[in-house]
């Protein structure tokens, strides 16, 4: 069979991927402001730039080569044929006259247009680049971000979307060897986006080093309440995220729908319990946090869990997330935005416990360890985890190495002590100077 498949798509599941695929667009904007909240006033434009240029960088990569690297034919087990759908070549065309008599005929992906699964799929690419960037806020240079963020998406996205995303016979003949030969169950991107962006982030932040001061000065968040609307935006947009990885509107969209809903709120809550048991206090900063790891926990295991099993989830996400955001004190590197505690270590959780409390009355069928299943898919849900965390690791090492040595990483130390939006952008998130008083005319 050739591929794409061309047929007339279905007008319902497609409604429902066009909606999701918004909703996953809305996400980067919405980390810019979750992210833009918790640095400081005087980086805080730096820090939403460096999100918001993930979508222009991608969508390019993407359109060029990108997708058919995720999505063509596997060659090699590593990658997709980077040529097979390059410039999204055979991924439109056709009759698009629904009033034909013969009704439409242009290319699919599953039931939906090819190129609604295009735009779907460089979401989750934007997002996920864009993720990295909390780890090395205050610091890192703009250039030298943007030649990261199209390296990375190209060198490390792109090959572990294949492995975990192309399912054999979906949008080409064969797809990558996680979701395929190994048979580990990732429904929406705890390994490919999670565990990837967090991997990555944490090898980043070594490389480029410390933000000056850190963590003797006080570094808290300027806006908490910007804070709190980016995590609010996420959540909405992570219906799209889960529910839409379905590619139709029916029963596996609803129980990823119900699940990613149960799994933020009841992280929310495990957080704050942890918060109040070690702090005295539940903020408003670990509210937010919370929600982010259930969510980012529940991704890839929402179509293989009862709401049962998202609870427990949330429960375990949120409570180890709130503890492992602390080991950056205690073992010394300076992720900025707690992108390792909450995406790598949620990503992990969320991924793994489909191992124990997978169900088999979910849409996914597999049974779990806690429901009899033995430990057949445990073993598979850790041999997906350390493959891609050890090749985002060491592939990210060699590009953030390469970029030091060549144009350099770091901010100038006085730009970081003044805040790069100024060096970096000739602007000032707050221009508090123009709002004090005026002329007084006598």
């Amino acid at each position: 069979m050739s591929y794409p498949i061309v047929g007339t798509p279905d007008a319902a599941n497609t409604a429902w991927v066009m909606v999701s695929a918004a909703l996953v667009l809305v996400m980067t904007p919405a980390l810019a402001f979750f992210y833009g909240g918790m640095v400081r006033a005087k980086s805080v434009l730096n820090m939403m730039m460096m999100c918001m240029s993930a979508v222009g960088v991608v969508w390019v990569l993407w359109l060029l080569f990108g997708y058919s690297m995720a999505f063509g034919d596997d060659i090699g087990g590593v990658i997709g044929d980077p040529t097979q759908f390059a410039g999204l070549d055979g991924l439109f065309g056709g009759n698009y006259s629904a009033g034909d008599p013969a009704g439409a005929s242009i290319p699919l992906v599953g039931t939906i247009p090819a190129l609604v699964f295009v735009m779907f799929q460089a979401g989750f690419a934007m997002v996920t680049v864009a993720l990295i960037a909390g780890a090395v806020a205050d610091r890192m240079k703009f250039v030298a971000w943007l030649a990261f963020a199209a390296l990375w998406a190209t060198l490390v996205y792109f090959p572990v979307a294949h492995w975990v995303f192309a399912i054999d016979g979906l949008a080409a003949e064969s797809g990558g060897w996680i979701a395929n030969r190994l048979g580990a169950i990732d429904f929406a991107g705890g390994t490919a986006v999670e565990v990837n962006s967090g991997a990555s982030a944490l090898v980043l932040a070594l490389i480029v080093g410390k933000r000056r001061g850190w963590p003797r000065d006080p570094m808290r968040p300027h806006n908490l309440p910007a804070v709190m609307l980016g995590a609010g935006l996420l959540w909405l947009g992570w219906f799209g995220f889960n529910a839409g990885s379905a590619l139709a509107a029916d029963g596996t969209a609803a129980m990823a729908l119900v699940n990613t809903l149960g799994a933020g709120a009841v992280s929310l809550l495990s957080w704050l319990v942890v918060e109040r048991i070690r702090h005295g206090k539940p903020t408003s900063f670990g509210a937010a946090s919370g929600v982010v790891a259930g969510l980012v926990a529940i991704t890839p295991s929402c179509a293989s869990v009862t709401p049962i099993g998202a609870i427990a989830i949330g429960i375990v996400a949120g409570a180890v997330s709130s503890l492992a955001i602390e080991l950056k004190y205690r073992l010394g590197y300076d992720d900025s935005l707690d992108v390792v505690g909450v995406h790598l270590v949620a990503g992990i959780v969320g991924t793994v416990m489909i191992g124990l409390v997978a169900s088999s009355a979910a849409p996914a069928g597999v049974d779990g360890l806690f429901y009899g299943g033995g430990l057949d898919q445990l073993w598979r849900q850790i041999v997906a985890v350390l493959a891609v965390g050890a090749y985002a690791m060491v592939v990210t090492a060699l590009i953030a190495l390469a970029l030091k040595k060549t144009i350099g990483v770091r901010a100038e130390p006085q730009d970081e002590l003044d805040g790069i939006d100024d060096a970096e952008h000739a602007e000032t998130a707050y221009d508090l100077a123009a709002s004090r008083g005026g002329r007084l005319d006598i």
